[in-house]
């Protein structure tokens, strides 16, 4: 009857047209989950009409229609992959299972597709939670805008045009005419207002206004950031407090928060060496399985043992062992705010040997502090005072870095601001003459230095700083020495890699070799190479690889696209430049170095998982098949062993989206 009726069935469905195949999938997919716990719980009650004498009809009964409910789906996934001439796991489950009908092995039959099944529902249990990122991501996009569509002065100024008094002007009240839009329908260069507590409907620039924009989405930090006229904001940040006008650069799939769902997304398609070597494996695994069970029939003529054969040989933890153990791993990089591009990315990075960095924006912070100060005149915040007060005719970095190292001290107008090119600035300021800038300043203005300042600078250089010195009124009143600061998480990052193993760290930097010598000292590097052109890191990184190594190369802006191109693995901060991003491998959002350790581990532990899966996989197949052969293993053990492989990986694959990444 099983038999019959599965024959049937397979008729009709090789038969019908299209649309009437494609609702009933969609129908088995709608009730998927209640169809398999009812074939479960029947399965149950079988089990106890078997054991009670004269109801055992009644326990066939209930095993085969578990078997139906169970068993259906497979046999529509095997038939679809028979239309697109692909030879799948399903069919020889399917074979299997029928088989099992024929010689009156009904429990054997509903157990096997019961967990088939249950096996594809915790993997796409388990894929749906490592994709968790992904919706957490767009749930978070942004819906709507509010775009300024005109802007209009209001108030009667009539009585302005025969008054002198400046104030009637600024009783003129500026007023926007707005419209609410999809977000959709922002396009460049559209000002667009937002409100307190509102998304950012696109990357931007301010133009207007002053508030705290809660940026964890895009950067991971959890505190708010305070953003002012020409600062950059990002779509699906939140405006946490405060008022914006900003005019929009990048909108839809083009802007930042787009790129990593994108990159997510695309991230979970691909995949690695070993996931496309089981694929083109499964083609020829299952018409050979299906040829040995034939062969096996022909020769003993004993149909159990070849349909055994089928079942015990089905590798659905082979199939799965490798993908949902690369799902699991991206998934849990973008809890950590790592976006891991795919299955070849993941393996290729786990192999790592060396790791070269960029400095600037990857081990500093890319941007110049005062880091040391030496001041000669028992009156510092005088001195600064002044020197601010010239430095705001300038936009040079370092004179940016003067200021801010002034902070809020008095302000003065600078007069007769001269600037000298490759030395620094002269100016009158508040009486007194004032020159900030190099040792060939002060020398072009005839200012001696006393062997003590002399002493401190050559002090300060050794460390890497610029030195910046401040004379007031023909006398050294103040030395700086700036440099850019190394983040914070630099040092026990690279400590935390050397501890993983990795057994080359080099420092690449178009930075003078005493600033790339204190920094690589400071962070323990011992191998850097200074003063060096775009085409310089790719030479220096190709010659690595050419010495056998494995090179990760970690960068973040355009000039480091041709070293992230041309390493194994690409590393990119998210703060970096597009193409930076858009030419690696694996992308820290949060931009610490802290990441590239953990995204390191996570790496590691996926491939570690991988192989386990592997492992136990083919193991359990050939032990059940030796002990086959050997006369220990019968059906209803070794399928039992055989589906409780499949929940293995699964479960083990789940392990690396809740452990703690102390793997090494």
């Amino acid at each position: 009857m099983c038999v019959m009726s599965f024959a049937a069935f397979l008729w009709y469905i090789y038969s019908e047209r299209g649309d009437n195949l494609t609702k009933l999938n969609m129908w088995l997919r709608r009730f998927s989950i209640q169809l398999l716990w009812g074939a479960g719980i029947l399965i149950v009650i079988a089990m106890i009409f078997s054991h009670l004498e004269g109801l055992t009809i009644i326990g066939n009964i209930c095993y085969i229609v578990a078997f139906v409910l169970s068993g259906v789906s497979i046999l529509l996934r095997a038939i679809q992959a028979l239309k697109s001439k692909t030879v799948s796991i399903e069919l020889l489950v399917s074979i299997a299972s029928v088989g099992a009908c024929v010689i009156g092995e009904f429990n054997e039959a509903a157990i096997v597709t019961f967990l088939f099944q249950l096996g594809s529902f915790l993997e796409q249990k388990t894929m749906k939670k490592t994709r968790s990122a992904i919706k957490e991501l767009t749930q978070m996009a942004p819906t709507t805008a509010w775009r300024i569509i005109k802007s209009v002065n209001s108030g009667d100024n009539t009585d302005c045009k025969n008054s002198s008094d400046n104030s009637c002007s600024n009783e003129r009240k500026e007023k926007f005419d707005i419209e609410e839009i999809d977000a959709d329908e922002v396009e460049i260069g559209d000002t667009l207002l937002v409100k307190a507590g509102s998304q950012i409907a696109s990357d931007g620039i301010v133009v207007k206004g002053d508030g705290y924009v809660l940026e964890a989405s895009i950067t991971g930090e959890p505190l708010p950031k305070h953003k002012a006229d020409g600062d950059i904001v990002y779509a699906g940040t939140i405006l946490d407090s405060g008022n914006l006008h900003m005019r929009a650069t990048k909108v839809g799939e083009d802007t930042t928060f787009a790129k990593i769902i994108a990159l997510v997304e695309e991230a979970q398609d691909a995949k690695s060496p070993v996931e496309r070597f089981i694929d083109r494996f499964a083609k020829y695994y299952t018409p050979a399985v299906i040829i040995i069970a034939a062969l096996v029939f022909i020769f003993t003529r004993n149909v159990d043992t070849a349909i055994t054969i089928l079942v015990l040989a089905c590798p659905g933890a082979l199939v799965i062992g490798a993908p949902i153990a690369n799902v699991a791993g991206i998934g849990r990089g973008a809890k950590n705010s790592i976006l891991l591009k795919g299955g070849d990315s993941i393996h290729t990075f786990s192999k790592t040997d060396t790791v070269v960095f960029d400095k600037t924006g990857t081990l500093t912070m890319g941007v110049p502090e005062v880091s040391a100060m030496k001041d000669y005149s028992n009156a510092s915040e005088q001195v600064l005072s002044l020197a601010a007060s010239v430095e705001k005719a300038s936009d040079h970095p370092l004179a940016q870095a003067v200021i801010r190292y002034a902070g809020d001290v008095m302000s003065y107008e600078a007069c007769a601001v001269e600037t000298v090119k490759g030395c620094g600035v002269k100016a009158v300021v508040n009486d007194h003459d004032v020159l900030v800038g190099n040792q060939r300043l002060m020398e072009q203005d005839g200012i001696e230095l006393p062997e003590q300042i002399k002493q401190d600078l050559s002090d300060v250089q050794n460390t890497g700083a610029s030195i910046v010195l401040i004379s007031i009124d023909k006398k050294v009143a103040m030395l700086l020495g700036i440099s850019d600061k190394i983040k914070a998480d630099a040092k026990k990052s690279i400590a935390d890699l050397k501890d993983m193993g990795i057994s080359d760290i080099i420092m690449l930097t178009g930075d003078n070799a005493a600033t790339a010598s204190a920094i690589a000292a400071d962070l323990g590097i011992t191998d850097y190479r200074a003063e060096l052109l775009p085409e310089d890191k790719m030479t220096v990184i190709r010659s690595l690889q050419d010495a056998g190594k494995i090179v990760t190369f970690v960068g973040d802006g355009i000039n480091d696209s041709p070293a992230l191109a041309a390493a194994d693995t690409g590393i990119a901060m998210g703060s970096g430049t597009d193409v930076a991003i858009d030419n690696s491998d694996v992308v820290l959002i949060r931009s610490d170095l802290e990441s590239l350790v953990r995204s390191l581990r996570i790496s590691r532990k996926t491939v570690h998982i991988l192989y386990e899966n592997i492992a136990i996989a083919v193991g359990t197949v050939i032990l059940l098949l030796a002990g086959l052969f050997a006369g220990y293993i019968h059906m209803a053990i070794g399928m039992l062993i055989h589906e409780a492989s499949i929940l293995v990986v699964i479960f083990n694959a789940m392990r690396n989206s809740s452990m703690r990444l102390k793997y090494k």
